[in-house]
């Protein structure tokens, strides 16, 4: 029995599944990818073991483990009367084809910043755990490389708290406005008779289409009562507490916050029935689980803008219970904390795909031309941060001390950085005076997905002069976009090139031949084809169920139920999970 409070660290071993990124063409313009991480198109069928740090805060009533291994998720909270998990635990690291880098994983409470999901769900982040007083507190967060600004998260336990109060912290100290948009995600199981503890109001149901409801009048009160996936964004309450209650667990978690501060309140199921499997492929067992999140935004259509200079806080508290809890009689608590100066803010985590530019930068400081040495290989995913604001005044140095084929990789970089600046025609112009294939292969994305010339794409991808280049199922694929808008001109280019890889077992690339074979006039061969592939379950992705639809169109097939076997949703496509799409600053 802890008495008072604990602090502790710890290594952990998890099962985990490997991830294949899907090739070497930077995310740039990429909708299934968000720069500069690397997005993902498998999933290992078979895990390993891996090591996590993990942190714990327990007093004597809650025990709380987070892992800042794993973008300092709340892995695990555990009520010690009863001795009962509360969060749901997914028993294995299975990231799932969800955006931003299709790499989601389920289970614990994640917050996510500046989109949704966190891009560094499966990245180390920094951390601190420190007493003070009666409290225990755990910071953890970075700034992050995508924009630059900072964000930490502030996780505490009072000696006698029976609740978890988070705090959330963004701070933008850069020159430039960015957009963001932040949830707290509490994952819990769902069972037939776990009970959905919600306010009563105007409710945006998120299903096959968008509609407003009234919560009052509909009849969902437990889990047995969804028959399909849906999401609900709160734009009225009566209250603003909320939770999930499961009694044949014994157990169910709450959440309350400031209504001004954390406006936000959402609840995902993926219900009873046909949609059930979806959330299964994200965990070690058949056993579904449900959402309840908070955030300082309404809803997921919405992005904020952070000023320079500017920093946002909001707090939100997480009740583990073994009974179920009234909303309406839960009260905001009020526990003494550290101002928010106190609250530290980190810097950049040095991971393999941050940790050469960070010393680049401390080199230029330094002017030390002798420590420049060889930049990443191009193949490895190491693409300059767009959040390090300053980073072409480094790169340009490093260029002007620099020749030969060395000289044109760090250019090669440059452009990277430029282009996921906005600065696409410069960019473009750079890598048409190299003759390298990584530039040709960014040079043709860039020019198909930014400019819309897909004739230049076309010209740039037949630049590639290796075998291994031309071949990668990624430039295959990125040619075969580029190809199939100029028209059926390019037919046979198109089936030598994916005739080349016919026997690769890769969904997008049978995607894509589906595609041709409806373009060359045989719709039942591209029916049958998608038919008889069992594509990877793959979330907020709809090209396949259009794909579907116009082969159904050429068949003169009435019919827009969509086979399972395609792997995508029918979810109507809203909210801004993409990096690409434009905020509203409501």
């Amino acid at each position: 029995m802890v008495d008072l409070l604990q602090i502790t660290e710890f290594e952990e071993t998890f099962l985990e599944h490997s991830l294949q990124p899907c090739g070497p063409i930077p995310t740039i313009g990429d909708p299934e990818g968000v720069y500069p991480y690397v997005s993902y198109c498998e999933t290992a069928k078979r895990p390993s073991l891996r090591r996590f740090k993990m942190v714990s805060m327990e007093n004597r009533h809650l025990k709380v483990t987070v892992c800042p291994d794993l973008g300092g998720r709340v892995h695990s909270i555990v009520e010690k009367a009863s001795g009962k998990e509360i969060l749901f635990q997914a028993e294995t690291v299975r990231p799932a084809r969800i955006l931003p880098r299709m790499a989601f994983i389920s289970g614990g409470i994640e917050v996510s910043f500046p989109i949704s999901h966190t891009p560094v769900q499966i990245e180390t982040v920094r951390y601190f755990a420190e007493q003070i007083d009666d409290r225990a507190y755990l910071w953890c967060g970075e700034r992050e490389v995508r924009c630059g600004m900072q964000w930490t998260v502030e996780f505490s336990l009072g000696i006698d708290d029976c609740f978890l109060t988070q705090r959330t912290l963004f701070h933008n100290p850069t020159q430039l406005e960015h957009p963001w948009m932040s949830w707290s995600n509490a994952a819990v199981a769902a069972l037939p008779d776990t009970e959905i503890h919600f306010p009563n109001g105007r409710v945006l149901q998120h299903g096959d289409g968008l509609r407003e409801i009234d919560w009052e009048t509909q009849e969902y009160h437990t889990i047995s009562d969804f028959n399909r996936m849906l999401g609900f964004f709160w734009m009225t309450t009566d209250c603003n507490a909320f939770g999930a209650y499961t009694p044949s667990l014994g157990c169910g978690l709450y959440h309350i916050a400031n209504e001004v501060e954390v406006p936000g309140i959402k609840l995902w199921v993926y219900g009873i029935g046909r949609h059930e499997p979806w959330s299964h492929v994200s965990g070690l067992r058949k056993q579904s689980y449900l959402e309840i999140q908070a955030g300082p935004i309404k809803e997921q259509a919405i992005k904020y803008i952070l000023a320079p200079g500017e920093t946002r806080m909001h707090t939100e508290f997480w009740f583990p219970t073994k009974v179920p809890m009234k909303i309406r009689e839960l009260n905001l608590p009020k526990p003494r904390l550290l101002l928010q100066k106190d609250i530290p803010l980190f810097e950049w985590v040095e991971r393999p795909e941050t940790e050469p530019w960070i010393r680049l930068m401390d080199i230029y400081r330094k002017l030390d031309i002798d420590e420049i040495g060889a930049p990443p290989d191009p193949i490895g995913h190491v693409w300059p941060p767009s959040g390090m604001e300053n980073l072409d005044e480094t790169l340009n140095w490093v260029i002007s001390n620099s020749n030969g084929a060395t000289r044109e990789v760090w250019q090669y970089y440059l452009a990277m950085w430029q282009a996921a600046k906005g600065q696409i025609v410069e960019a473009i112009e750079a890598l048409t005076g190299m003759d390298a294939d990584f530039a040709h292969a960014l040079r043709g994305r860039l020019l198909r997905a930014c400019v819309g010339d897909v004739q230049g794409a076309c010209e740039a991808f037949r630049d590639i002069k290796t075998h291994a280049w031309s071949l990668h199922p990624q430039i295959v694929v990125e040619r075969d976009l580029a190809l199939s808008a100029l028209g059926k001109e390019t037919l046979v280019e198109r089936a030598m090139w994916l005739g080349r890889v016919d026997s690769l077992d890769d969904d997008y690339l049978l995607e894509r031949k589906a595609c041709l074979l409806l373009d060359s006039g045989q719709p039942s061969a591209a029916r049958q084809l998608l038919l008889s592939t069992s594509f990877e379950r793959v979330h907020q992705r709809y090209d396949r169920s259009k794909l579907w639809g116009m082969i159904e169109s050429a068949l003169g097939n009435s019919s827009i139920e969509l086979p399972e076997t395609l792997g995508e949703d029918d979810l109507a496509e809203y909210g801004l999970y993409r990096s690409n799409e434009n905020p509203r600053n409501d």
